[in-house]
């Protein structure tokens, strides 16, 4: 697509957008890929659209609040990419054009509100346990609350799990096939802290060292996907400092943390760091992308053979999916537990509507999403459905509990791990 931005008028991420614009031919392969495209219906909210909005703000043609609505309601799932032809980095473009314009685009109060909150808490487990934690105990009465602070409470889970204070080394059982760096997350630390149980069991009983740096902190995903640029560059130049070089990979179970950490090379551009940002998402990777290149998964106990069968469906979050293009190695990984029966969710493509901050951020199109993804799991008859990625979690639970299902929200490692324990 011809454009006439200047990229040295748009900062150190002026290049990549003009490069990313310039790459659409606007064949529209995009449109049947996108949710929102699909929910609303409307040229400008899909990615095609959103293209020509943010090269028509970009160039100075079109005032950044006009062009917001349509930006504000894309979910960043990035299913456009794998089904662009062209492969527009759609991705880097919105993260980059959020990053630059942000801060230009007027906002509600009550959206103001809901992400200084998000903002002030979410990157920060001793902070987001405290909020999630009085939250609960306001949470019944969020029907008569402002609808900006209602639909955060809703999201909070009714009992709180136990805090879990991780090690700084677990060292392999057996014979060592591997070290790791395991990033630990920010919410998923507080709202589910066994899916890093889980996965140090697993890989240590697969022979693997994990190591946990004592000095990471937020990914800096949920900052940049949201336009703080500040904050993105604050966290991820932290955990540059924090990772050790001496392992064989940075592993992630989280699919939103992996995508951000990706992206590090983008947040980081133009600044000293770049080049040491390069190498560091190089090592960066999905646990199950690290446990499928080890081999076959190793030492389920003789008893676990005698399990019994249980249906298990695969959701494919986004960030993980599209963003990381990993799609078969969570698979061929359930495959090898014992008793799992591994079942296809039709229609599964699609985003939860978790997306992040999204849910709350949007909640009318998100909570259809969510349904809809309930419903796609429902009709698997699966009785636990698993995921790579705590946000997906969170939302899928809490649309199957409203349709009433007794269908189990599981973390791919969780399944995993379930069955060492039989």
């Amino acid at each position: 697509m011809r454009h006439e931005i200047e990229p040295t008028e748009h900062g150190p991420l002026g290049e990549a957008m003009a490069a990313a614009v310039s790459k659409c031919v606007h064949c529209g392969f995009c449109l049947p890929a996108c949710p929102t495209y699909q929910e609303l219906g409307q040229e400008t909210d899909s990615p095609r659209g959103r293209i020509m909005l943010m090269k028509e703000v970009l160039e100075g043609q079109l005032p950044v609040a006009q062009a917001a609505p349509h930006l504000d309601a894309c979910l960043g799932c990035v299913a456009c990419q794998p089904a662009c032809p062209s492969e527009v980095p759609y991705g880097d473009l919105l993260s980059s054009y959020r990053a630059t314009k942000g801060a230009q685009q007027p906002r509600r109060l009550g959206s103001r509100v809901k992400r200084f909150l998000s903002a002030a808490t979410l990157p920060f487990p001793g902070r987001f346990r405290i909020a999630a934690w009085s939250g609960r105990l306001v949470k019944p009465l969020a029907s008569v609350m402002p609808s900006s602070l209602a639909v955060m409470l809703q999201l909070l889970p009714d009992r709180l799990p136990a805090k879990v204070k991780l090690k700084s080394r677990y060292p392999a059982i057996g014979k060592q096939r591997g070290k790791v760096a395991l990033l630990t997350g920010c919410a998923q630390s507080v709202l589910a802290p066994d899916i890093n149980v889980a996965t140090i069991d697993v890989l240590t009983r697969n022979g693997v060292e994990v190591v946990i740096p004592s000095g990471q902190g937020c990914c800096g995903a949920l900052s940049w996907h949201v336009g703080d640029h500040a904050a993105a560059k604050k966290f991820a130049q932290a955990n540059l400092q924090a990772f050790p070089s001496d392992v064989d990979a940075i592993v992630t179970n989280a699919a939103g943390c992996g995508s951000g950490m990706h992206e590090y090379p983008l947040i980081l551009k133009g600044t000293g760091s770049e080049s040491t940002a390069v190498q560091f998402a190089d090592r960066v990777c999905d646990v199950t992308v690290y446990l499928d290149q080890l081999g076959e998964l190793t030492g389920f106990p003789d008893s676990s053979r005698s399990r019994a069968s249980v249906k298990v469906a695969y959701h494919d979050a986004c960030h993980l999916s599209n963003a990381q293009r990993v799609n078969q190695p969570p698979r061929s990984l359930l495959a090898q537990v014992p008793g799992v029966q591994l079942a296809e969710i039709i229609g599964g493509q699609f985003c939860c509507g978790s997306a992040g901050t999204y849910n709350i951020d949007q909640p009318k199109i998100a909570g259809s999403l969510g349904r809809q993804k309930a419903e796609q799991v429902i009709r698997t008859d699966a009785q636990v459905v698993a995921m790579g990625n705590i946000g997906c979690m969170t939302q899928i639970e809490q649309h199957l509990n409203k349709a009433g299902s007794a269908i189990k929200v599981q973390h791919t490692m969780q399944v995993i791990r379930d069955a060492y324990l039989d």
